[in-house]
């Protein structure tokens, strides 16, 4: 049943989705993408029929904040699990799930409590609020509560887990967030079962795993197509030789215009700074060594990308076992700038693909074995690095790198570029 607005009309993210298709917005996608935005209709219409129940209205709901909520809780204990359960979505890179979870947020209520992040960006705002309530009994509690408050309905893209820090955490944190209402609709690229694979102390994390299955629906979106490929992937700035650093350089100034670039410094949450070589009029320039073989992470590269909309990135190398913290890094960054729908330009060693050939799964791995003579110099020239986590995310990076290129995707940046030139003139006038 797809529930219709007030004066009638039908609504929802299928009723939009069918919508961009007749336009000519959007490609019709496979059966995969049909039954995912399918089920998606079905939460909205669900939400919609429990709105009082969910507390969705923003208005309408308590207006305590989340430590007085917290306190209050430790009078008369509280847990209230919502009527809907969640929904994860999972699958190949590039199938369209964050399209498809957009579409679905877009089309809810304005006044519903509601909230969508990158799920780095999430883990970072629920560190640095960790930060500011030491010292509390259960400060997980209390930062859940804040969350609730602002947003019922949470909607996190990209969910991955990496860091033993936030693996540890999760647990507890989700299990506040689930008692009191929230409903989570997640996009990954790994099913439940295998996230944080291989991971330090992943026992402690398992339990988490049964938790999100418990409150959501699991859903595989399991389509072949990577739709981020089909544009015109052969525009763009991205320059496979350290013969054309060079004219990286030019293509910088160009972008800069008469502004002269100098160095700068970036504010990161919890009072951190990343130092930018040059920046100017919103692109910034780094050497690949200062981005990613320092000790930096997604926190750094959210600020970088708050205060500029182009990077310049000068050396990209292949990665290998030698470099794999590096190739993390430059994973995580790839994300952050997608996520910000920043503009790229950059020198490499090689084309995205090749950047990771020797960044193997451990079922990739296994592919090589055993060796005959013919092959067994070519494995030994790709230095293998082993490693499941990296081996899953290279794929979302090089989609991701391929459509950061394409001409649709730097249309749309300029298109989007010359409207924000085109409001402040007009603000200024």
């Amino acid at each position: 049943m797809i529930l219709a607005t007030s004066d009638g009309e039908k609504a929802g993210p299928l009723v939009e989705y069918e919508r961009r298709i007749a336009s000519g917005e959007l490609i019709e996608g496979d059966h995969f993408q049909v039954d995912t935005i399918h089920l998606l209709q079905r939460l909205y219409d669900e939400l919609t029929e429990k709105e009082d129940e969910c507390q969705l209205d923003r208005y309408s709901s308590s207006k305590k904040a989340g430590r007085s909520r917290w306190l209050w809780s430790r009078i008369i204990p509280q847990s209230t699990s919502a009527p809907v359960k969640g929904l994860y979505l999972y699958g190949g890179v590039g199938t369209g799930k964050t399209m498809l979870m957009d579409l679905f947020y877009e089309q809810l209520p304005s006044n519903w409590r509601k909230k969508r992040i990158h799920f780095h960006d999430f883990m970072l705002h629920v560190h640095s609020r960790l930060q500011m309530h030491k010292g509390v009994t259960d400060p997980l509690e209390v930062v859940a509560a804040e969350i609730s408050d602002e947003a019922i309905i949470l909607c996190l893209d990209e969910f991955m887990v990496s860091d033993v820090a936030d693996a540890l955490i999760l647990n507890r944190l989700f299990r506040h967030l689930f008692s009191t209402g929230v409903v989570l609709v997640s996009t990954s690229n790994r099913a439940p079962d295998n996230l944080y694979e291989g991971g330090l102390q992943r026992d402690l994390f398992l339990p988490f795993i049964e938790t999100l299955k418990e409150r959501c629906m699991v859903h595989e979106i399991g389509s072949s197509v990577d739709y981020r490929k089909m544009g015109s992937a052969e525009q763009g700035y991205y320059y496979v030789g350290s013969k054309y650093n060079q004219l990286l350089k030019q293509k910088f100034q160009e972008l800069v215009g008469d502004e002269k670039p100098r160095p700068q410094v970036v504010e990161v949450i919890m009072g951190r700074k990343l130092e930018v070589p040059l920046g100017a009029n919103g692109c910034a320039y780094f050497p690949f060594e200062e981005l990613c073989d320092r000790p930096l992470g997604a926190a750094d590269y959210f600020g970088l990308f708050k205060k500029f909309h182009t990077l310049a990135l000068e050396g990209v190398p292949k990665f290998g076992q030698s470099n794999r913290t590096a190739a993390y890094r430059f994973v995580t960054l790839v994300d952050v700038m997608y996520e910000n729908k920043g503009r790229l330009l950059c020198t490499a060693e090689a084309s995205p693909v090749e950047l990771f050939e020797s960044i193997v799964t451990v079922a990739d791995a296994k592919k090589f074995s055993p060796r005959s003579s013919s092959r067994s110099k070519r494995i030994d020239d790709l230095e293998l690095c082993v490693d499941n986590e990296l081996g899953f995310s290279k794929d979302r990076t090089i989609s991701r790198l391929t459509e950061l290129n394409s001409k649709e995707y730097l249309e749309h940046f300029e298109a989007k570029a010359n409207l924000k030139k085109t409001s402040l003139a007009v603000e200024a006038q």
